[in-house]
């Protein structure tokens, strides 16, 4: 008997969490690159805190100007209940309120959170995976890589300005990586890209009209089925606090 799931039986499921804002500590705060700041968070709200998706997001609260809380997406990196740990990985870029707050925090700081509310779960089982985003999407693309079935072939598309940012993917699967410098060459090379024969599921993230432009490759040019894929806009040039599932 085959071991292919159906089609039908691989569909995304979505579930819904309770929304819950934690009062959490910082304890610890690590530089992991150039271009990155890991920031892990435990305290007793964290009970019952749950992330059951590579690209949950939650509200993180950060101080603003004039004493205007300021609220931000972010991808829960690492979730260890056994411990009581949270870990998020902040790209830092220029001056905003996300990446002060990452350069400046410490141990012992308090930080708030709210959500997840809740995942879209994607099951690891397809026969190969597309991995594709920017510099805002590689937390999340770390953390799906080290979820994969061990030899599950996986293509990983990055943007990233910085090479000294690019860090060693933990994982099992099978990988063929590349990096780009920017979005007109990550977008020529997802063009250039040959998806492999089969069922697999293509999931893309970052600036939104860079988003706008992968989606419609992707559904036009390659004809990529629509449910055998998530392409999500993280951020929007010129706009604060942007995220929208395209």
């Amino acid at each position: 008997m085959s071991s292919v799931i159906p089609h039908s039986e691989r569909r995304v499921q979505r579930v819904r969490h309770e929304l819950k804002l934690r009062r959490l500590q910082v304890s610890e705060v690590r530089r992991i690159s150039p271009g990155y700041a890991s920031i892990t968070l435990c305290g007793p709200d964290l009970d019952g805190f749950t992330s059951l998706s590579f690209d949950d997001h939650l509200k993180l609260t950060l101080p603003g100007s004039h004493d205007e809380p300021v609220r931000r997406d972010y991808t829960p990196r690492r979730h260890d209940p056994a411990r009581g740990e949270l870990t998020l990985e902040i790209f830092l870029h220029g001056d905003s309120a996300a990446s002060c707050w990452a350069r400046q925090v410490k141990p012992g700081d308090t930080a708030t959170i709210g959500g997840p509310r809740g995942s879209m779960i994607i099951p690891p089982d397809y026969p190969w995976h597309l991995l594709a985003g920017d510099a805002s999407a590689l937390p999340a693309i770390h953390r799906r890589l080290e979820e994969l079935p061990s030899g599950t072939p996986c293509i990983v598309l990055v943007e990233l300005a910085d090479p000294a940012d690019e860090r060693a993917f933990e994982s099992n699967s099978t990988l063929q990586v590349l990096w780009v410098r920017d979005r007109g060459q990550w977008l020529e090379a997802l063009r250039d890209i040959r998806l492999p024969d089969g069922e697999g599921f293509v999931w893309a993230a970052g600036e939104s009209r860079t988003m706008a432009a992968a989606r419609e490759l992707l559904l036009q040019d390659k004809r990529h089925p629509l449910e055998a894929m998530r392409v999500s806009a993280y951020w929007k040039v010129g706009q604060a606090a942007f995220h929208e599932d395209l």
